[in-house]
Order: structure tokens, then sequence, then C-alpha cells
């Protein structure tokens, strides 16, 4: 019998349904219906149920017996967990971009630095949350190593998850401009060590900053979902 899988499609439903999830499109915790997102997505079954099957093996979502997947919880030990793999992987990351990366590589990045957003601007940030991504994603990928590069896409887009959440963060545009900037000067002077300075002083305020945030309450979004924000739930 002819299979009726088409890998085409299963990444279709892959990308559509990780976009939804990473930007809470699809709620922490929010039980998945596979018809709703093939009708949704204009999809198939098939590759919907293949998409789901790969981001639970990337920890996306969760299967839960007898009800199908859920949308994986955020809990503060999450958040934790994503900063510790930042300063992780992203120092080396960008060590070996300051010693390696082709000087193109490095004039691009430094090319996009200079990103920012408009404070309370819902569009605005989220523009702001892709190309923040894509910046760092950038410099992983000038290191010359594919898995690296590819851990700290995964991490960056869990990440983007508690940033989506609707946290309420004080304005840091003109801050991460800055040390965007900095690190890709550092980065272009192969100053590795420097580089390495900046970039886990920026992942370790911006892991200040969420922190403050969860102090000051759960989001609108995790309260309307029963979701709980400690590190057990």
């Amino acid at each position: 019998m002819p299979s009726n899988r088409d890998p085409l499609l299963s990444a279709q439903a892959y990308q559509c349904i990780k976009t939804a999830v990473v930007t809470c499109e699809l709620d922490p915790g929010q039980h998945i219906v596979q018809a709703d997102l093939a009708q949704r997505f204009q999809l198939g079954i098939t590759p919907i149920r293949e998409a789901l099957r790969q981001l639970a093996q990337e920890g996306f979502v969760q299967p839960v017996p007898r009800l199908g997947y859920i949308v994986a919880p955020i809990t503060a030990q999450d958040v934790l967990e994503i900063y510790e793999m930042r300063l992780i992987l992203e120092s080396a990351a960008v060590r070996l971009a300051a010693l390696r990366a082709a000087p193109a590589a490095l004039d691009e990045i430094s090319q996009s630095a200079h990103f920012t957003y408009t404070f309370k601007d819902r569009q605005s940030y989220s523009d702001f949350l892709q190309r923040n991504a894509e910046f760092h994603h950038a410099i992983a990928a000038a290191a010359g190593n594919l898995r690296l590069a590819e851990q700290v896409g995964r991490t960056l887009d869990a990440l983007n998850r508690v940033f989506h959440l609707g946290l309420d963060l004080r304005d840091s545009a003109e801050e991460m401009r800055s040390d965007h900037i900095a690190l890709a000067q550092a980065l272009l002077q192969r100053d590795a060590d420097q580089a390495v300075r900046h970039i886990q002083s920026e992942i370790e305020r911006s892991q200040v900053r969420v922190l403050e945030a969860l102090r000051r309450g759960p989001t609108a979004a995790l309260i309307a979902n029963h979701h709980l924000l400690s590190p057990h739930a």
C-alpha cells in the first residue's frame, strides 16, 4: 500500500505548529486538538501527527496518555535552565566565532546589530524578538559547528516562548542595542575574551530582567490557564 506521508507537508506542519508554540498562540499547557490544527493550517492529520512527534522530541509539546499532546508548560525552573544553557552554549559559540568566522560573516553580524524596538508596541517587540534570535543564531552559525548552532537555535526558541508570554518587562531597548553593537565590535576585532564577556553580561542581565518580571506576578496568560510559575510546577 502506498504511503501518504509527504516530507514537505510534515516540514510545513512542523514549522506552523512550532511558530504557534513559540509565539504563545498556543498557550503553555494547552491541550492540542490535532483536527483543529489540521483545519487551521489546511493540512492533513498525518503531517500534523508527524510534526507533533518531532516537537515532542524537542520539548515543545508533551504526550499525555489518553489525551494526545499538550503544549509544554513553562515553569520558573525552565527559565533558569534556559539561561544556564544560553551561558554555556553561547559563550562557546561566541569564542569560536571570534576565532574562526569568515570576515564576511562578521561584517554581516556587525551590520545587523543596530536593531531595536518601541516600548509597549507589541508588533515592534515581536519583530525585535525575531531579529534578536536571528542575530544570536548568526553568531552561532559563524562558529562553524552545526550541532552547536542547532542547540543555540533551540534554546533561543525556548526563551522566545518566555518573552511572548507578555511579562511586565522594563524597557531595555537601548541597553540591548548597545550590547549587540559591543559584541559585534569585539567579534570584528577577533577579541574572543572580550566577546565572551559581552555575551555573558548580556545573558545575565536578561535573566535578571525576566526573573524580576516573574517576581512581580504571573502573566495574565498563565493565570487564565492555571499554569504555575514555580520551580517544581
